[in-house]
């Protein structure tokens, strides 16, 4: 039985861990093959972050799971940022592949613990340019090729629940999230003549090393001395609806799934939460 993307290509950006690992190996797991990126780095070169960056061995890690799967996979390390490094490194992808049909726009970084009046302008500027200009850039390198196939084709953007409502403390990453919104629609408009649907994805929580980290446990229990994600839980859990403290990197490859596969054909222009019912309260 085929995969329910037998034979397409996927870019996927932020493909080292957490959700992009989940979006290629799912992708790949039906019948994809793979263009995958990621900074494999820190956001700031030489500084430490409460959030662990991402490896080359990482990326590896991606690849190999990928391969295992009997599907092909082109890797680069690319900074979102750069559009230069993300065409080029599209451009040789689908050189190698020989076509693209999906992208996955899903690198983004999480900073805050600020108000937005008081949120310095590394901050600010560092937020735009990974979680709102990046997912532009790599729509703007990659969708000539789906538009030069001539097949149609399925983008997908990754925002969050702070693109639909407001969060207090981290209003840069609400900002960004909403913007993405914005390019979801305004590409969906645009790209329709083309055939090419253009959604996007709205997780709560995800339990990665975006999530569980000791920065993160730290701004959730300030309380406690050494939090825990086990102390940060009942928190999380206090967003949602559902019984749960957060969501998997698999749901939102589900979701991304249903999106880019032919089930969804004639789905564009909507914004999907994956979200524990969190965007009910």
């Amino acid at each position: 039985m085929a995969g329910r993307v037998e034979g397409k290509v996927a870019f996927i950006t932020g493909a080292a861990r957490g959700q992009g690992r989940a979006h290629a190996v799912l992708q790949a797991t039906e019948g994809a093959d793979i263009i995958a990126v990621d900074i494999c780095g820190p956001i700031r070169p030489g500084e430490e972050s409460a959030i662990p960056a991402s490896t080359p061995e990482d990326l590896a890690e991606t690849a190999s799971l990928v391969k295992g799967l009997g599907r092909r996979i082109f890797t680069a390390q690319v900074d979102v940022r750069d559009f230069d490094a993300l065409k080029s490194a599209v451009d040789a992808g689908v050189e190698e592949l020989g076509r693209l049909d999906t992208i996955i726009a899903n690198a983004g970084i999480g900073n805050g613990g600020n108000l937005l009046h008081e949120t310095s302008m590394l901050d600010w500027n560092e937020m735009i340019d990974t979680n709102l200009s990046g997912v532009w850039k790599t729509v703007k390198a990659a969708v000539p090729h789906v538009i030069a196939g001539g097949r149609g084709g399925s983008i997908v953007l990754t925002s969050s629940v702070g693109g639909l409502k407001a969060y207090p403390m981290c209003g840069n990453y609400v900002a960004a999230k909403h913007g993405v919104v914005g390019l979801m629609r305004g590409f969906a408009v645009e790209l329709g003549f083309h055939n090419i649907r253009v959604n996007s994805v709205h997780p709560t929580h995800v339990a990665t090393d975006m999530l569980h980290n000791e920065g993160t446990f730290k701004m959730f229990r300030p309380d406690l001395e050494n939090p825990t994600a086990d102390d940060m839980a009942p928190i999380c859990q206090m967003f949602h609806t559902l019984p749960i403290p957060w969501v998997y990197a698999e749901d939102i490859a589900n979701a991304a799934l249903f999106l880019t596969s032919d089930d969804a054909r004639y789905v564009t222009g909507v914004t999907l939460p994956i979200d524990a019912g969190s965007c009910l309260k």
